[in-house]
């Protein structure tokens, strides 16, 4: 669609992708030959804002002309906007959280640049060259925020420490670099590669002693971040200035309610029996026991639910048919994610798991991150805006709001749920509500922990007065029902990525009520597989403005 709001939203893409080539790659924005650093050093965060500022004074001159105008404004003009507000408090001069900050950025853009060719292997080998030097100019922007009263919070300078100690092959495994160069051979690049990957391994070595020896020690020891930074970090993932409390109150609501149905689940899988011994009879009775095993069962749920919805409940475009389940081998993360499709559609949608040093795998509770993951989760949801065409703007089909993209994704689990995929394999739905759980769960220690809110008291004698980072790996245990081995990852990325793990439930949230108001409003009338393809074609919205839109959508 050719209209001056189209022509910005295009051009702000086409600039930040040379400002962030890392960002690009992530996005599968294709870059000119030789475009492969970003510079994250002061100079770097001061034009990237810039860029930000100045598209805003040319959007607030534009007049929308049509709905598609008008919704493509409102995107751009909702994400930069929070964006100006987390640039003015200083947040890319403190730009420091594990396990998914810059370090999985890094590691992840590599592994997702095309390596078809020379040319590709090529522009491989200039980002490991290029990596020590983005690195370098990230510590100048941390130390200009050390010098402003900028800090991240201790325990995310200690834990991106180990994480870069881990990318770079000190605690015992393979350096993270070495799996993907291994994979060109003998060819006329192998030694440049080797050379590059080593320089990038000890880089981040270098970097993980900055972190411990001259970072943290002056670090504050709080994990929350406050009210201030909290609401513009709520923004940021919501798409919504929602009220903390109430948010924070309604997540223990629906915590117990979901433990109410988890109780109900497992009496009848065993009458009678405790939860440990639920999960031991379906980890012995449900498990695959090896990695490649692992792979080849989840690619096959993933194929089987592209089947199952194509054409009955969903219209999937050719390009979306198929989504390609990967092991994230280097992951320290403990938690399954997704990247989209490339821009141009060359390269496929991936679902991410990490192992966390299992060889058994009980997938009766990952059937439900396949749906979450997978299809009808993200890859539909994000695969649609890729294929959108002219029908979005290029930078809504790139871009998202975690709220609205987490809660779809959650949304789907509950329509695999209604659709009766659950009660086919046995433990399954049992695995989905414990994954509810979790996520409620997450609302409750994430505005717990950063706001400094009470405990309820019949919670007191069981957790004390407030959500404290121990507290919430108690939690996440207890009622969230995590993994051992995902239980402090994931705690870390809750202190270090406020906000964020609230996407999930408040998003699911917002999605169900939208659904309800188009049900009573549109009665007898109401088709959910048309629902669904008009809610999916306005592509992504904050959480502000999702009821209005989605209540019209059918």
């Amino acid at each position: 669609m050719a209209t001056p709001i189209f022509d910005l939203c295009d051009r702000y893409v086409t600039r930040s992708a040379e400002l962030h080539p890392v960002f690009a790659t992530m996005r599968g924005i294709a870059l000119p030959p030789g475009l492969v650093a970003t510079d994250y050093s002061p100079d770097g965060v001061a034009a990237r804002a810039d860029h930000v500022d100045g598209t805003l004074r040319e959007l607030d001159a534009l007049t929308p002309t049509n709905d598609a105008d008008r919704l493509a404004a409102a995107h751009l003009r909702e994400r930069l906007r929070v964006q100006h507000d987390a640039d003015a408090a200083g947040d890319g001069l403190r730009d420091l959280r594990a396990p998914f900050g810059l370090f999985n950025s890094l590691r992840d853009s590599v592994d997702l640049m095309p390596r078809d060719d020379e040319d590709g292997w090529s522009a491989v080998t200039e980002r490991l060259t290029a990596l020590p030097g983005m690195l370098g100019g990230w510590r100048a922007s941390l130390d200009l925020g050390r010098q402003q009263g900028l800090w991240a919070a201790r325990r995310q300078a200690v834990e991106a420490a180990a994480q870069a100690r881990r990318y770079a092959g000190s605690d015992g495994a393979a350096p993270t670099f070495d799996a993907i160069i291994d994979g060109y051979g003998d060819g006329p690049l192998s030694g440049r590669l080797r050379e590059a990957a080593d320089a990038a391994h000890a880089a981040f070595l270098d970097v993980a002693g900055y972190l411990e020896t001259d970072y943290a020690p002056g670090a504050p020891e709080a994990d929350g971040v406050g009210p201030d930074r909290y609401a513009v970090a709520s923004r940021f993932s919501l798409g919504d200035a929602i009220d903390p409390v109430e948010a924070y109150r309604w997540g223990w609501e629906e915590l117990y309610r979901l433990e109410a149905e988890i109780d109900a689940e497992q009496n009848a899988i065993k009458p009678g029996a405790g939860h440990a011994e639920i999960v031991a009879l379906l980890d012995e009775t449900t498990s695959v026991d090896s990695p490649e095993e692992y792979r080849v069962w989840l690619q096959e749920q993933h194929d089987r639910a592209i089947t199952r919805l194509d054409g009955v409940h969903f219209d999937l475009h050719p390009a979306l048919r198929t989504v390609t389940a990967v092991l994230a081998t280097a992951s320290s993360s403990g938690a399954a994610y997704y990247t989209p499709p490339s821009e141009d559609l060359s390269r496929p949608g991936r679902t991410w798991w990490p192992l966390g040093g299992r060889q058994t795998f009980g997938v009766w509770k990952e059937l439900t991150t396949v749906f979450h993951e997978g299809v009808p989760g993200h890859h539909l949801q994000l695969g649609a805006t890729r294929v959108a065409g002219d029908a979005l703007s290029r930078y809504s089909r790139i871009s998202g709001v975690s709220g609205h993209s987490e809660g779809w994704a959650l949304y789907a689990e509950r329509l695999a749920d209604e659709l009766g995929w659950f009660a086919e394999q046995p433990g399954t739905r049992l695995g989905m509500l414990h994954g509810s759980a979790l996520r409620a769960t997450r609302v409750i220690v994430d505005i717990g922990l950063h706001l400094d809110l009470p405990v309820p008291d019949r919670e007191v004698p069981r957790y004390g007065d407030k959500i404290t980072f121990e507290v919430g790996e108690r939690m996440l245990t207890e009622r969230g029902r995590l993994a051992p081995h995902r239980v402090h990852p994931e705690m870390v990325r809750y202190a270090g990525w406020p906000a964020q793990a609230t996407s999930y439930k408040l998003g699911e949230r917002a999605w169900l009520a939208a659904r309800d108001e188009a049900k009573a409003r549109q009665g007898s009338d109401f088709d959910l597989k048309r629902w669904h393809a008009s809610a999916l074609a306005l592509g992504p919205i904050g959480l502000g403005g999702l009821a209005d839109l989605l209540r019209l959508a059918g």
